[in-house]
């Protein structure tokens, strides 16, 4: 099915199958929050991450710009650090806010969120893509995106045509996810709006397309001005060639596109998750639960230096489930999720290690790189 051109048809999940996993675990989950006296937002702990992640992404600009640096390479370690902090950003704190978890007051949330947008992405598209195609169709083709790519040449899902290309695919990928903010900050968000325009989903942002595309046009232009246009003017000042800046630019933007796809794709595109095909009349025949657990995997759930820096999402299977908690709480959550489905013999997707989880993706690659 071609997301492209027309309106999306809603995809219905059994309400029977399931049902007492599901009602079991929500219990369980309130029940952690009320007995704990938890909220099931952001806490002190995250506002101090948020503090952590907006320093490493503006404080090596704000030196940049001051126009006391004027040996390039310095310049491009400050733009190669920005990088990681971009993903700190969109990992840890946009994530969040823009799932509605980050604060109770949904204000908040939603002013949090538009960081994506000085970051070079677009929130009314990312959400779309997101919170409404990804996280209610996951791993069904033709309705998430994430497995669905515009490109042809690499192959997300056993649904999708192949191309002889394909072969290469576990090599070349890598390099395209580093391309991923870098088609943010030009083309893309303009083509998803326009395309989500068509499918009817704009709606879902409950607010008029006029609105939508001027605001598009003017974080935009705001990006450019501040990221493009004056590191270009003061460093020119100082002897760094405007060509060296656009370099380094391009340079910050694959290391945060690549450290993006290197935490979401290990999460979905592995050998050991499912890729439900609904029937005739749009149906899937699991719970939504349970196609959230089949589809999805966790990794690294040890480290928790890793799950700090990576905003929780490897516990992907609790995010999933759980979208509009916020990420601080995933690690307690984790262990309630995985008993549950314990008892009910469902199984429970997770990678020992981040390595292993890359290991996983590498080899799915090379599987849907066959005919």
């Amino acid at each position: 099915m071609s997301t492209t051109e027309q309106v999306l048809k809603p995809i219905k999940f059994s309400r029977a199958v399931g049902k007492d996993f599901s009602s079991t675990l929500k219990k369980r989950v309130r029940d952690y929050f009320k007995d704990n006296n938890l909220s099931k937002y952001g806490n002190s702990a995250m506002y101090i991450k948020t503090a952590f992640m907006v320093s490493v992404y503006f404080v090596p600009y704000a030196f940049m710009v001051s126009g006391q640096i004027t040996n390039p390479w310095i310049v491009l370690g400050l733009f190669a650090v920005m990088g990681f902090g971009m993903a700190g950003i969109g990992l840890s704190i946009m994530h969040d806010a823009n799932h509605g978890s980050y604060a109770k007051n949904e204000k908040v949330s939603k002013f949090v969120g538009r960081i994506i947008n000085v970051v070079g992405g677009f929130a009314p598209t990312w959400n779309i893509q997101h919170n409404v195609l990804h996280h209610t169709y996951t791993n069904i083709y033709g309705y998430d995106e994430d497995i669905s790519p515009v490109t042809p040449v690499l192959r997300f899902s056993p649904d999708d045509k192949f191309v002889p290309v394909h072969k290469f695919q576990f090599i070349y990928a890598w390099f395209l996810y580093g391309l991923m903010t870098v088609l943010w900050m030009t083309t893309k968000d303009f083509k998803q709006l326009y395309r989500y325009k068509r499918m009817g989903l704009t709606k879902t942002e409950n607010i008029k397309f006029g609105p939508l595309i001027r605001e598009l046009v003017l974080t935009k232009l705001l990006y450019y001005a501040y990221v493009v246009a004056l590191p270009i003017f003061i460093l020119g000042s100082v002897g760094v060639a405007w060509w060296m800046v656009l370099i380094f630019i391009f340079v910050m933007h694959f290391i945060a596109g690549l450290t993006l796809g290197a935490i979401f794709q290990p999460a979905h595109c592995i050998p050991e998750a499912e890729f439900p095909t609904p029937d005739r009349d749009l149906t899937i025949e699991n719970n939504w639960m349970i196609h959230q657990l089949e589809t999805t995997s966790n990794f690294a759930n040890g480290n928790k230096i890793f799950s700090w820096l990576v905003g929780g999402l490897n516990f992907q299977v609790e995010h999933h489930l759980f979208p509009n908690i916020c990420h601080v709480h995933y690690r307690a959550l984790s262990k309630i999720v995985k008993e549950t489905a314990k008892e009910f013999d469902i199984k429970y997707n997770s990678h020992k290690t981040f390595g292993n989880a890359l290991s996983a993706h590498t080899k799915m690659l090379k599987q849907l790189g066959k005919a």
